[in-house]
């Protein structure tokens, strides 16, 4: 059997999609494989441009085998979307490379790629008992959360969110909107905390022509905009005194009057409000009306700062490395145990956005597959730089800690069995009363 014959039956006998192209992305060769994966032929595919056959969304913007090409390396293990040939989605791990001819001319690239289905549908399963919209977590104060808030999100209850500044309050607020009866309908975000105090009344209720000196015609506020929806009053601790009034009259009569108007807006809209300052306090300082917190505080929830679940810090950290590595068509797998101890001592100041960004710095840096301590921001390397890599004890009491000493989700965080932490502990004579 001549030897190119051997090699086209070779690689069509084998389980991977293989196809190459030349210069002009045209598919040279398409092997069995590949056929079965796109429902495309032999005959069908070869001499159509690659981006024909597989139409994703990375053909034209962000090509990894035109970056191969390009860069003359090897890109390994990537994660795309093709559409077959019945126009289905099919999630596909692929690895290019440069194609070579006898000479070691370039004269085109290969991809070989594996239908990823069972794989993603395997991993929605696992993910989807711990994810609520765009909200990641396994650990049980988040747990009990999505429990609420999906009864919640059935009905019509005004309800305040507070938390820390990083906790993720508006996209807690967006999922319920998400989840309710008025997903159809307009979801308005208002930052109370952004605008102007003199601003403030005309952006929620909007003015009627002439209100005002550049009032030169009329214009809806964010009530008539979020009609039928929901408006989120973020930070409404922000919110002036003398608007709150105007604000118990719209939760109390489902009216208002626009500046200017001598008639009154009728709007049918959820409110929902967060913050993250102490409105009792406030209330108690004459800053925040007592009867509007009650109006609002039909149902108090409250979003518990990172530090205090560390348990879905590996967890958050993996979701915002596959977010940053598709985004940044980087092809960063993973944290790598010693970044991510780090990762796991830091105590978040701000909280999951704090995460967020700090994963971001290091998928843009990051050279490899994998992040390591040197791709973490400086002032998080800093902070730990005076601790003993090996600080046993110093792990063991931070875990602990954020774990609020259960030693069940400690054990899990540090990947031991409750047996094992138990015996350090003794060891280190670590207990609840030894901190204050």
């Amino acid at each position: 059997m001549h030897r190119d014959a051997l090699y086209v039956k070779l690689l069509d006998s084998i389980a991977v999609g293989i196809f190459t192209v030349n210069h002009n992305w045209e598919i040279t060769f398409f092997n069995s494989e590949a056929e079965k994966i796109t429902g495309y032929t032999k005959e069908e595919a070869i001499g159509c441009k690659c981006y024909e056959i597989f139409r994703t969304g990375l053909c034209h913007e962000g090509c990894h085998l035109k970056r191969a090409i390009r860069s003359k390396t090897k890109i390994v293990k990537v994660r795309n979307i093709i559409l077959t040939k019945s126009n289905k989605e099919t999630p596909v791990d692929i690895t290019v490379s440069i194609l070579r001819d006898d000479k070691g001319k370039i004269i085109g690239g290969i991809e070989s790629f594996l239908d990823d289905s069972v794989r993603v549908s395997l991993e929605k399963e696992i993910y989807k008992s711990y994810m609520f919209d765009d909200i990641v977590g396994k650990d049980e104060k988040i747990l009990n959360l999505f429990e609420i808030f999906s009864c919640l999100a059935r009905t019509d209850t005004q309800i305040l969110i507070v938390g820390e500044t990083g906790t993720g309050k508006g996209i807690f607020a967006r999922a319920i909107h998400n989840m309710s009866s008025r997903n159809d309908k307009p979801f308005v975000k208002v930052n109370c905390a952004a605008l102007p105090a003199n601003l403030i009344e005309s952006e929620l209720f909007g003015y009627k022509k002439g209100a005002f000196t550049d009032a030169r015609n009329d214009k809806p506020g964010r009530f008539q905009s979020a009609e039928g929806g929901t408006i989120l009053l973020d930070e409404i601790g922000d919110l002036p005194i003398e608007l709150q009034a105007k604000l118990l009259q719209v939760l109390d009569e489902k009216m208002f009057y626009p500046l200017g108007s001598a008639k009154p807006v009728r709007v049918d809209v959820r409110i929902i409000a967060t913050t993250n300052k102490d409105l009792q306090q406030m209330m108690k300082s004459g800053s925040f009306r007592e009867d509007l917190y009650y109006r609002l505080n039909v149902e108090e929830i409250k979003i518990p700062p990172l530090r205090e679940r560390a348990i879905d810090v590996p967890l958050l950290a993996d979701h915002f490395l596959r977010q940053y590595s598709n985004k940044l068509e980087k092809h960063v797998q993973r944290v790598s145990p010693r970044a991510m101890k780090i990762l796991l001592n830091h105590p978040y100041p701000g909280n999951v956005r704090e995460l967020k960004h700090i994963i971001e710095h290091a998928v843009i840096v990051c050279n490899g597959d994998e992040i390591n301590i040197d791709d973490l921001p400086l002032s998080i390397r800093k902070k730990v730089s005076h601790v003993p890599a090996h600080n046993e004890e110093g792990e063991l009491l931070t875990v602990l800690r954020n774990n609020g000493w259960n030693r069940g989700k400690a054990a899990k965080v540090l990947k031991i069995n409750r047996t094992t932490l138990w015996r350090k502990m003794k060891k280190y004579g670590l207990r609840r009363k030894s901190v204050a």
